[in-house]
């Protein structure tokens, strides 16, 4: 409320409820569904980031599995024209979390898109595996992948034109990946990692957060910290 310039009295008046009720609720009482619905959508916040307890178990359990639009039995699978739909249709945010994923990087359109959308003020952070690092290393072991240092360092040429906007970072991480996690806005694509199988033979989860929901939320943080402790690209 402080960030949207709201006092209690307003939000009452907007909601149509006793000022008293928005200063309970201030002081930690949780309103009804039906508030808790309006308050969030008044503000533009999820319902959940401001009561993160009142939903039951069972209740996010349901509202999670209505964040998968899609499943995809191998990641060459998914329609080509797919992943340039999924990040032309974002405003704020992209995200690629990969080792290489030299698959994107070499598909001139998706780097264009990527440009256009840092001219349009989104943020483009990119992270790519360290291609000195042991968790690289070991992964070639795993899939008997013994070019995965050299596909990095060729995504890393793919992209470094791009690294002159100012809205477009990319990072080396030394992180175990579990996903390749690529993000457009609230919507996701989820690569699964299977050991001993390359990244193009493993599932692809399509998501869409829902307010309610925690499964989006979980991999978007997994992103995040997967680019704290990742190392800027000179």
């Amino acid at each position: 409320m402080l960030e949207r310039g709201i006092t209690p009295s307003v939000l009452a008046d907007t909601l149509k409820v006793d000022p008293k009720s928005v200063e309970r609720w201030i002081s930690g009482r949780t309103p009804y569904r039906r508030h808790r619905y309006a308050v969030a959508a008044h503000l533009g916040v999820d319902e959940v980031y401001l009561w993160p307890d009142a939903l039951s178990p069972d209740q996010v359990a349901g509202v999670s599995e209505s964040e998968i639009i899609n499943i995809y039995p191998h990641r060459w699978t998914v329609p080509g024209d797919l992943w340039r739909n999924f990040f032309d249709n974002a405003q704020r945010e992209i995200g690629v979390l990969v080792y290489s994923g030299l698959f994107l990087s070499e598909d001139a359109g998706v780097r264009r898109i990527f440009r256009e959308k840092a001219d349009a003020g989104a943020r483009v952070r990119i992270l790519l595996g360290d291609p000195t690092s042991e968790v690289v290393e070991q992964r070639n072991a795993e899939e008997g992948i013994e070019s995965l240092s050299a596909k990095i360092k060729n995504a890393i040429v793919m992209y470094r034109p791009l690294l002159s906007l100012d809205n477009v970072e990319c990072r080396l991480h030394r992180t175990v990946l579990y996903n390749s996690i690529y993000r457009a806005d609230e919507q996701l694509l989820v690569n699964t990692h299977i050991y001993s199988f390359p990244a193009s033979e493993a599932p692809v989860l399509h998501l869409r957060r829902v307010a309610g929901g925690n499964m989006v939320t979980t991999y978007m943080n997994s992103f995040d910290n997967a680019w704290d402790g990742a190392t800027p690209l000179e």
